[in-house]
């Protein structure tokens, strides 16, 4: 999800930065081949190439090394970088134990109607803020090691200041689906960046 925020910053730093399904499996070839050595989700969990897992400790001790080094709050440091980069507003919405049935015509019908020619560039009001429509589609993933593909990782909506919707579905249970929605919502105004995140999706 958090896919543009690390994008900005691997671009002006010169590395590589790959968007991958969710689950840790995914990072395990770019990791084993040299291609990435930090890697995190959604849900805030991180870690880097010594293990095949998010290492809580690990993150603990990243940022300690951080703040060592900068000399500065954590809060400055965050301030610092929407200074540079702007600051990626962020929510996540789960819709649990639907029936399995229904999950399946949301998605259906949510991909016909995001995939429809006449839902390209269309502009929504949101607040003050007027999203365009750039691009639709179902993520597919394309493993850079080994070429495996993977497939329907969700419907995006991605608009032409790099705010995204993300719809996907994920099993909560042998017998139920949960559906997440991922809002992200991009702010480059310095006098934006206090909102909370709520009031800005």
């Amino acid at each position: 999800m958090f896919y543009c925020v690390f994008s900005r910053v691997a671009k002006v730093m010169k590395v590589p930065v790959y968007e991958t399904p969710t689950g840790w499996r995914y990072f395990s070839n770019l990791m084993d081949s040299g291609r990435c050595s930090l890697c995190g989700e959604e849900s805030f969990g991180t870690g880097s190439d010594h293990i095949r897992e998010k290492d809580g400790l690990w993150a603990v001790l990243v940022w300690l090394s951080i703040l060592a080094a900068r000399k500065q709050s954590v809060e400055e440091i965050v301030r610092d970088h929407w200074a540079k980069f702007g600051r990626h507003y962020y929510c996540r919405f789960d819709y649990e134990a639907l029936e399995p049935r229904t999950a399946y015509f949301i998605m259906r019908d949510l991909e016909a109607l995001i995939t429809d020619k006449s839902f390209s560039h269309q502009q929504f009001a949101v607040g003050n803020n007027i999203y365009g429509v750039e691009r639709t589609d179902s993520f597919e993933y394309i493993d850079p090691v080994d070429g495996t593909v993977t497939k329907r990782q969700g419907l995006r909506i991605i608009f032409s200041d790099a705010s995204r919707l993300i719809f996907r579905m994920s099993a909560s249970s042998h017998v139920r689906a949960t559906l997440r929605i991922y809002a992200e919502s991009y702010e480059k105004d310095p006098s934006q960046h206090n909102k909370e995140p709520q009031v800005m999706q």
